[in-house]
Protein backbone atom coordinates (compact mmCIF):
# COMPACT_ATOMS: atom_id res chain seq x y z
CA UNK A 1 0.00 0.00 0.00
CA UNK A 2 1.21 3.46 -0.89
CA UNK A 3 1.92 6.06 1.81
CA UNK A 4 -0.36 9.00 1.26
CA UNK A 5 0.58 12.27 3.02
CA UNK A 6 -1.93 12.99 5.77
CA UNK A 7 -3.28 9.42 5.64
CA UNK A 8 -0.95 7.37 7.81
CA UNK A 9 -1.58 4.02 9.40
CA UNK A 10 -1.19 4.26 13.15
CA UNK A 11 -0.29 1.27 15.23
CA UNK A 12 -2.41 0.05 18.12
CA UNK A 13 -0.20 1.56 20.82
CA UNK A 14 0.06 4.92 19.06
CA UNK A 15 -3.72 5.09 18.68
CA UNK A 16 -4.22 3.97 22.30
CA UNK A 17 -1.69 6.50 23.62
CA UNK A 18 -3.28 9.32 21.63
CA UNK A 19 -6.79 8.52 22.86
CA UNK A 20 -5.70 8.12 26.50
CA UNK A 21 -3.73 11.39 26.53
CA UNK A 22 -6.65 13.20 24.89
CA UNK A 23 -9.13 11.73 27.38
CA UNK A 24 -7.04 12.36 30.47
CA UNK A 25 -6.23 15.89 29.34
CA UNK A 26 -9.89 16.76 28.89
CA UNK A 27 -12.33 18.38 31.31
CA UNK A 28 -14.12 15.06 31.66
CA UNK A 29 -10.85 13.34 32.61
CA UNK A 30 -10.31 15.84 35.41
CA UNK A 31 -13.91 15.54 36.60
CA UNK A 32 -13.64 11.73 36.74
CA UNK A 33 -10.38 11.90 38.68
CA UNK A 34 -11.85 14.45 41.07
CA UNK A 35 -14.99 12.36 41.58
CA UNK A 36 -12.84 9.27 42.26
CA UNK A 37 -11.08 11.12 45.06
CA UNK A 38 -14.42 12.34 46.46
CA UNK A 39 -15.86 8.80 46.41
CA UNK A 40 -12.72 7.45 48.06
CA UNK A 41 -12.84 10.15 50.75
CA UNK A 42 -16.55 9.54 51.33
CA UNK A 43 -15.93 5.82 51.91
CA UNK A 44 -13.40 6.61 54.65
CA UNK A 45 -15.91 6.38 57.51
CA UNK A 46 -17.33 3.14 56.09
CA UNK A 47 -13.88 1.52 56.16
CA UNK A 48 -12.90 3.31 59.42
CA UNK A 49 -10.04 5.06 57.62
CA UNK A 50 -8.11 1.80 57.69
CA UNK A 51 -4.71 1.15 56.22
CA UNK A 52 -6.33 -0.87 53.42
CA UNK A 53 -8.58 2.09 52.62
CA UNK A 54 -5.51 4.34 52.37
CA UNK A 55 -3.63 1.76 50.30
CA UNK A 56 -6.40 1.77 47.69
CA UNK A 57 -5.83 5.44 46.80
CA UNK A 58 -2.05 5.22 47.19
CA UNK A 59 -1.72 2.16 44.96
CA UNK A 60 -4.21 3.44 42.40
CA UNK A 61 -2.60 6.84 42.04
CA UNK A 62 0.91 5.37 41.94
CA UNK A 63 0.05 2.95 39.14
CA UNK A 64 -1.82 5.57 37.14
CA UNK A 65 0.99 8.11 37.58
CA UNK A 66 3.63 5.56 36.57
CA UNK A 67 1.78 4.63 33.37
CA UNK A 68 0.81 8.21 32.51
CA UNK A 69 4.44 9.35 32.66
CA UNK A 70 5.27 7.07 29.74
CA UNK A 71 2.15 7.96 27.77
CA UNK A 72 2.74 11.68 28.23
CA UNK A 73 6.42 11.30 27.30
CA UNK A 74 5.47 9.43 24.11
CA UNK A 75 2.99 12.14 23.23
CA UNK A 76 5.51 14.91 23.96
CA UNK A 77 8.19 13.18 21.89
CA UNK A 78 5.84 12.96 18.92
CA UNK A 79 4.72 16.57 19.31
CA UNK A 80 8.31 17.75 19.68
CA UNK A 81 9.38 15.86 16.56
CA UNK A 82 6.46 17.30 14.58
CA UNK A 83 7.33 20.84 15.71
CA UNK A 84 11.01 20.32 14.86
CA UNK A 85 10.11 19.07 11.38
CA UNK A 86 7.85 22.05 10.79
CA UNK A 87 10.57 24.44 11.95
CA UNK A 88 13.14 22.65 9.77
CA UNK A 89 10.82 23.09 6.80
CA UNK A 90 10.48 26.81 7.50
CA UNK A 91 14.24 27.26 7.86
CA UNK A 92 14.98 25.23 4.74
CA UNK A 93 12.32 27.04 2.70
CA UNK A 94 13.31 30.59 3.66
CA UNK A 95 15.75 32.08 1.20
CA UNK A 96 17.68 34.14 3.75
CA UNK A 97 17.63 31.70 6.68
CA UNK A 98 20.80 29.99 7.78
CA UNK A 99 20.64 26.29 6.96
CA UNK A 100 22.84 25.64 9.98
CA UNK A 101 19.65 25.62 12.00
CA UNK A 102 18.11 22.66 10.20
CA UNK A 103 18.22 19.80 12.72
CA UNK A 104 19.57 22.12 15.40
CA UNK A 105 18.01 19.80 17.99
CA UNK A 106 20.69 17.22 17.16
CA UNK A 107 23.52 19.57 18.13
CA UNK A 108 25.40 19.37 21.39
CA UNK A 109 24.70 21.86 24.14
CA UNK A 110 28.06 23.53 23.44
CA UNK A 111 27.15 23.98 19.76
CA UNK A 112 23.78 25.45 20.77
CA UNK A 113 25.52 27.94 23.06
CA UNK A 114 27.71 29.07 20.16
CA UNK A 115 24.63 29.67 17.99
CA UNK A 116 23.02 31.51 20.91
CA UNK A 117 26.04 33.84 20.98
CA UNK A 118 25.55 34.52 17.25
CA UNK A 119 21.93 35.46 17.86
CA UNK A 120 22.94 37.71 20.73
CA UNK A 121 25.25 39.50 18.30
CA UNK A 122 22.45 39.73 15.75
CA UNK A 123 20.31 41.33 18.41
CA UNK A 124 23.05 43.91 19.00
CA UNK A 125 23.25 44.58 15.24
CA UNK A 126 19.49 45.04 15.08
CA UNK A 127 19.53 47.54 17.95
CA UNK A 128 22.09 49.63 16.07
CA UNK A 129 20.15 49.63 12.77
CA UNK A 130 18.13 52.67 11.77
CA UNK A 131 15.24 50.54 10.50
CA UNK A 132 13.35 48.17 12.76
CA UNK A 133 12.67 45.92 9.77
CA UNK A 134 16.40 45.39 9.06
CA UNK A 135 17.48 41.81 9.71
CA UNK A 136 20.59 39.70 9.29
CA UNK A 137 21.27 36.03 8.91
CA UNK A 138 24.05 34.43 10.91
CA UNK A 139 26.15 34.15 7.77
CA UNK A 140 25.58 37.80 6.85
CA UNK A 141 26.49 38.91 10.35
CA UNK A 142 29.63 36.79 10.23
CA UNK A 143 30.58 38.26 6.83
CA UNK A 144 30.05 41.79 8.14
CA UNK A 145 32.15 41.00 11.19
CA UNK A 146 34.96 39.63 8.98
CA UNK A 147 34.72 42.68 6.73
CA UNK A 148 35.01 45.02 9.72
CA UNK A 149 38.07 43.08 10.96
CA UNK A 150 39.70 43.36 7.53
CA UNK A 151 39.00 47.09 7.43
CA UNK A 152 40.48 47.49 10.91
CA UNK A 153 43.65 45.64 9.82
CA UNK A 154 43.97 47.80 6.71
CA UNK A 155 43.52 50.95 8.79
CA UNK A 156 46.13 49.79 11.31
CA UNK A 157 48.60 49.05 8.48
CA UNK A 158 48.04 52.50 6.95
CA UNK A 159 48.53 54.16 10.32
CA UNK A 160 51.84 52.33 10.79
CA UNK A 161 53.20 53.75 7.52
Amino acid sequence: MENIPGKSKKGFFETFALKVTQATGSNMGFVLAFLSVIVWAATGPIFHYSENWQMVINTGTTIITFLMVFLIQKSQNKDSLAIQLKLNELVAAHQFASNRLVNVEDMTEEELKIIQKYYSKLSEFAKNEESLQQSHSIDEAHEQHDLKKEMEKELEEKLKL
